[in-house]
């Protein structure tokens, strides 16, 4: 039992500051939509997207953040970044065709069909697609883990918060962000490297 609890003094010790890590040093950089000082490039983070080519909700949220930006002037360009490791699944596309659909043109959006990871979209802007400074799109759990990923790959960067609306399990997904951060400080330990570096 003693041998359990000091396992567990630690485990806790661990989660709380690699928590606090990320948060502390992203949390002043992220902004609402009227705040967000002006940047070349929107990156949308991608999410679910459902089986009828619907993006969910919260993917729903980042496209609607997106495209408000780019509308008011404040990114010039978007890069879409998810998840297309099945054929019959495709994030990217998904983001492209409602974007388009509402009015941005097609020349305007990149697409990475290989942001499996929120660390692989970071990793991969500057040298496949040439992103320099951005504003990254998504939830705000996310927000923070996000930035100090792009921050360790060089991006000049800021975020912008997508909550548009109450989400669905919305503990699960702070819970399991509590974990996917401790995940991000060792994975930039250890020198994780992208899927696809290029």
């Amino acid at each position: 039992m003693k041998y359990l609890g000091v396992a567990f003094a630690t485990l806790f010790f661990v989660l709380g500051a690699a928590n606090f890590w990320v948060i502390q040093s992203t949390q002043d950089r992220v902004y609402d939509t009227s705040t967000v000082p002006s940047r070349t490039w929107a990156i949308v983070l991608g999410a679910r997207v459902w089986s009828s080519g619907v993006p969910s909700h919260s993917l729903e949220d980042r496209l609607e953040t997106a495209l408000q930006l780019y509308r008011d002037g404040k990114v010039k360009r978007i890069l879409v970044t998810g998840d297309h490791g099945k054929k019959h699944y495709d994030e990217v596309q998904a983001m492209h065709d409602w974007l388009t659909g509402h009015g941005v043109p097609s020349s305007d959006i990149v697409l990475d069909h290989a942001g499996f990871r929120t660390l692989d979209s970071m990793a991969r802007a500057t040298p496949v697609f040439g992103v320099k400074d951005a504003i990254v799109c998504t939830q705000r759990f996310h927000l923070y883990r996000a930035l100090y990923l792009a921050d360790a790959h060089e991006l000049d960067v800021v975020g912008v918060v997508a909550d548009r609306r109450e989400y669905e399990r919305e503990l699960y997904n702070q819970s399991r962000e509590s974990i996917a951060r401790v995940v991000a400080v060792v994975d930039l330990t250890t020198g994780r490297k992208p899927h696809f570096p290029k």
